[in-house]
């Protein structure tokens, strides 16, 4: 067999398994809410109409994943779209939206954090990339603050508490900003400027809010 025929069929199987071991994943995973629902006397069986297409779209997302280069990201965008379907299915199987919906923060800001790993070419679109990556993690921090609050383990009182996370996302801006003097590139003083002004107005605010200063 020629090397071109082997890398064909090589191709041509890789996908195809990965797409079974993801399917049978995501079902065993709908299997399981499912059983754990009716379980627990939570059952809602309207909600398998999000369920399961939220189960498959993940699946479906799976070998362009596998295959690598340009096809991964348009395989990792349709596999959050299917994990956040599915999780949305899994909250109303259980009647429990009122209580997990930091969820639909948490989800979508993770996808956007975990896009971290590609690196566009010229600096100032990395930077940008970056920034936006990095702001998802604090909105995954947000998120998960939200939760633990609905789960009544943590307690704020009468503090502002959201006036630290503008301060955070605004040391995030201004960091990322800052690392543009690394590089030597047209229009890196007025790209930090662009940065660090508006994120120290922020900051600003933000320190108003958390202290309790804020008049609106």
């Amino acid at each position: 067999m020629s090397v071109s025929a082997e890398t064909q069929t090589t191709v041509g199987v890789r996908p195809a398994r990965v797409w079974w071991t993801a399917a049978a994943a995501v079902a065993a995973g709908a299997a399981t809410v499912t059983t754990v629902a009716q379980a627990t006397g939570r059952f809602h069986w309207w909600a398998g109409f999000v369920l399961i297409p939220g189960a498959v779209i993940a699946a479906a997302g799976a070998p362009l994943l596998a295959r690598g280069g340009g096809r991964a990201f348009t395989g990792y965008l349709i596999a959050w779209v299917g994990a956040i379907v599915f999780t949305v299915g899994a909250l109303l199987m259980f009647g429990a939206m009122d209580k997990g919906w930091p969820l639909m923060i948490i989800l979508p800001t993770v996808a956007v954090a975990g896009t971290y790993a590609w690196r566009a070419g010229h600096p100032l679109a990395r930077a940008f990339h970056r920034t936006i990556a990095t702001l998802a993690l604090a909105g995954t921090a947000l998120g998960v603050t939200f939760l633990l609050m609905q789960a009544d383990a943590v307690d704020f009182g009468e503090t502002n508490w959201w006036g630290g996370f503008m301060m955070a996302g605004a040391v995030i801006i201004v960091l990322n900003g800052l690392e543009l003097l690394r590089h030597r590139i047209e229009y890196r003083v007025q790209a930090i400027a662009l940065a660090v002004f508006p994120a120290a107005l922020v900051f600003l605010i933000g320190l108003r809010i958390f202290r309790g200063d804020w008049p609106y």
